[in-house]
């Protein structure tokens, strides 16, 4: 007993901080090894006692707990996946089954943190796009005035935006504004500089350009074309 007590209050634990950096890494790939890195510097597999190994893999156990919990995770997720304490129990019998087990926590942990993140992402993403078609008819409407109103910085929401929809933001702006300035050319009487306004263009001839970048005709083209056909 007393060979006991002093392990224990000489044992090492494993390091929060990297225990913390590996669960938000974000990937699986090196997970594996950087779990072995953290259990070597605590020479966890040079532990002869079952009780001590428990006792140190426990920090590591409850440190992916918590994390799940920040992302979401549920109870009833927890024990979907692996389990209850009765189940789980028989995987730890040795060093060997200690460590596959915790590996196994962990990469689901990376995992649940990854479509966590994809989920936030679309989002936010979501209420960007809602966010430009109510109000691409505003002059001033930009990169910085979206990234304000969703609470994010320019920078990161151009680099998430482009991410997820493979165009800038402001790309995605001026197709809304082409597109809804295709419809008031076909189905109203407006003249093309009134079309131009209100779909947020304050220079006509500017208007005309990027409306034929994206069409290939003029507005004036498109519209009688428009006509023609109906």
């Amino acid at each position: 007993m007393n060979t006991e007590k002093h392990n224990l209050s000489s044992i090492r634990k494993p390091d929060h901080a990297k225990i913390e950096a590996l669960l938000k890494s974000g990937c699986t790939d090196n997970c594996r090894s950087e779990l072995e890195k953290i259990l070597d510097d605590i020479r966890f597999f040079e532990i002869q006692s079952h009780m001590l190994r428990l006792y140190v893999s426990m920090d590591i156990f409850v440190a992916a707990r918590s994390f799940c919990e920040e992302i979401g995770i549920t109870e009833e997720q927890l024990t979907e996946r692996f389990g209850t304490i009765e189940d789980i129990e028989p995987r730890l019998s040795t060093a060997e089954s200690i460590a596959e087990c915790l590996c196994d926590v962990v990469e689901q942990c990376i995992k649940w943190r990854i479509s966590a993140a994809h989920t936030s992402k679309c989002r936010v993403i979501s209420v960007v796009t809602d966010y430009i078609e109510h109000n691409y008819m505003s002059y001033d409407i930009s990169l910085s005035t979206v990234a304000d109103a969703v609470g994010l910085s320019p920078s990161y929401l151009s680099a998430l935006f482009k991410k997820e929809c493979g165009r800038n933001l402001s790309e995605y702006l001026t197709l809304v504004r082409i597109h809804r300035s295709q419809e008031l050319l076909c189905c109203t009487s407006k003249m093309v500089y009134e079309i131009a306004y209100d779909v947020g263009f304050h220079d006509y001839k500017y208007f005309s350009q990027i409306f034929k970048k994206y069409t290939g005709q003029t507005p004036r083209e498109y519209q009688t074309r428009a006509n023609a056909a109906g």
